[in-house]
């Protein structure tokens, strides 16, 4: 029988396709209308974490942050069968996340972090992308269940924080492209340029080539020679700003964006790709 914590709208993707797998599936959520959604599905619905914990094989959780996670954990360390494995599929902080492996494996509970990259249809699809670290022992353990809820599993190796980190790198770069798009379409809004016109743009290019050509060459500290040399890349940010408020606009990412290339021009690496400004300058 598996315990699931946290039914919004990824959990309970997670909760239909484990109960249609054939599964036995106990569930709890904060919002209680949120687990009942998934009775006539075929899942238990409890008023509390404990309940619902109580012989459990598996508890799986999909809460919010490292706060709500241990809320919920630790006052079932004497509820959660020595057998059992937790798996945490929250987006959680490395630091705690480690603490909290940790603190499990003394009480003698097994304790594994596997965020995920997908959505709602990819959890109740078991699509998507499902990351997991720690022990080697305690991977080869959970592998099975976790090939069975999404459609790759990106083994991360021993450091039980290392999935977490992952997962704040890729929210990352998912939340800083959406403010760079945001502050386009506040520039072309500003030139009478609507967004759904403006985004037309990516029919024909995809600035994401760039992760893979750029990227590369930051994470391998190459900078010459330039391919778009720093300087340049400078102006363009000003010329960006400068459009914006001849129009009455302020951008938001950009100006940031100008502040760091400004600290790596002043330290003498204007000449050099504008990636140095991923170095340690």
């Amino acid at each position: 029988m598996i315990a699931y914590f946290g039914t919004g709208l990824l959990g309970s993707g997670f909760v239909r396709k484990l109960i249609e797998n054939g599964e036995t599936v106990h569930v709890w959520n904060r919002t209680l209308d949120k687990a009942r959604a998934l009775e006539a599905d075929g899942a238990k619905v409890f008023d509390n974490p404990a309940d619902a914990a109580r012989g459990a094989s598996e508890i799986h959780l999909t809460l919010s942050d490292d706060a709500a996670v241990d809320a919920v954990l630790e006052p079932l360390a004497e509820v959660i069968l020595s057998t059992a494995f937790i798996a945490d599929h929250t987006t959680t902080a490395p630091t705690p996340t480690a603490e909290r492996v940790a603190r499990w494996k003394q009480r003698g509970r097994t304790f594994v972090h596997a965020p995920v990259f997908m959505g709602p249809k990819n959890a109740r699809d078991a699509t998507g992308l499902m990351l997991v670290s720690g022990a080697p022992e305690v991977r080869e353990r959970v592998r099975p269940r976790f090939e069975n809820m999404t459609g790759k599993v990106v083994d991360l190796g021993d450091d039980p924080a290392r999935a977490a980190a992952f997962k704040l790198f890729g929210n990352l770069m998912l939340l800083v492209i959406g403010g760079g798009i945001a502050d386009m379409f506040r520039l072309g809004r500003s030139l009478g340029i609507e967004p759904q016109d403006a985004y037309t743009l990516f029919n024909e290019f995809n600035p994401g080539n760039s992760v893979g050509v750029r990227g590369k060459a930051m994470s391998e500290g190459v900078f010459t020679p330039a391919n778009f040399e720093l300087t340049m890349a400078r102006k363009d940010l000003r010329l960006m700003m400068d459009e914006a408020a001849r129009h009455g606009e302020k951008l938001d990412v950009v100006p940031a964006v100008a502040t760091l290339m400004d600290r790596y021009i002043a330290a003498g690496h204007g000449s050099e790709d504008v990636g140095v400004i991923g170095s340690r300058g």
